[in-house]
């Protein structure tokens, strides 16, 4: 992790596209502009935690499915 002091008016830049710039600093909130390509994904933290949670629970399968309630599949095909 790269640890960074920045002033307003200063930025950062990641690879040869991305810009953050310091826009302003009130006691411990920092508001920065980001400069990225359209293609980058731009989450805050606490939004990108939720998206995976959601991720990670819509990927289980709950253990309580009776598959015998489930509607048998129609073979609609005949010879």
């Amino acid at each position: 992790m790269l640890v960074l002091t920045r002033h307003p008016g200063q930025y950062i830049t990641i690879g040869d596209d991305i810009v953050i710039h310091i826009s302003d600093v009130q006691g411990a909130n920092v508001r920065m502009a980001i400069d990225a390509p359209r293609n980058i994904k731009i989450y805050r933290g606490e939004i990108y935690e939720a998206i995976i949670e959601e991720n990670k629970k819509s990927a289980t399968q709950p253990d309580n499915i009776d598959l015998n309630q489930l509607m048998p599949l129609k073979d609609d095909k005949k010879d």
